[in-house]
């Protein structure tokens, strides 16, 4: 995460890491079409509103608006982990969208990282009893390499969620069993 005077940003490789492989986001600078009604019905379903509230219509706004991008930012919801984007929009006038356009490219490409692992993690892999299990192929693309003069070869590894927390682990390997990477929470 990148603090930009009072605002954090999330780190962009971890935020379409989390969003998946087809997502893309329009650049500053971009001309993008907005549509108003879809955007309505997504905010009347998003904030719980009953099945049979109205939907607010705005006859005199088109169906669609040109408008051009400002700012694009980054966020993960605090409760769900579920990551979206806030975008900066104005409307073009009629004048602007005649006037000819040459898009600097067609979008932000993904930022996926080259070398990531995921795992949805249950009770039992966060007690600190126990430790979750990652593959060794994983284990050894994503983490820096254990010393394997140690018995057992460990590591003590520091990871940050989407909301800058710090996690701490310790990385285990027991390669008498399944051939797996063991890492266990130190603590939280």
């Amino acid at each position: 995460m990148v603090v930009i005077g009072e605002k954090k940003c999330l780190n962009s490789e971890l935020w379409h890491a989390c969003a998946g492989p087809l997502v893309s986001l329009p650049t500053a600078g971009s001309r993008v079409v907005y549509f108003p009604q879809g955007h309505s019905e997504q905010v009347a379903a998003t904030t719980n509103k009953e099945i049979d509230a109205h939907i607010p219509n705005y006859p005199s706004l088109p169906p669609q608006l040109i408008c051009q991008l400002h700012n694009v930012t980054m966020h993960a919801d605090v409760e769900t982990d579920e990551v979206y984007s806030q975008m900066t929009l104005q409307p073009l006038t009629p004048q602007e969208q005649k006037e000819t356009f040459l898009p600097m490219d067609l979008g932000m490409p993904s930022k996926q990282p080259t070398n990531y692992f995921c795992k949805t993690l249950t009770a039992s892999d966060t007690s600190t009893h126990g430790g979750f299990s990652v593959p060794r192929r994983a284990a050894e693309k994503v983490f820096p390499p254990l010393d394997f003069t140690q018995q057992p070869p460990a590591q003590e590894l520091i990871a940050r969620d989407l909301h800058d927390v710090e996690w701490k682990f310790r990385h285990i390997f027991r390669g008498q069993l399944w051939n797996f990477f063991i890492i266990n929470l130190i603590s939280l």
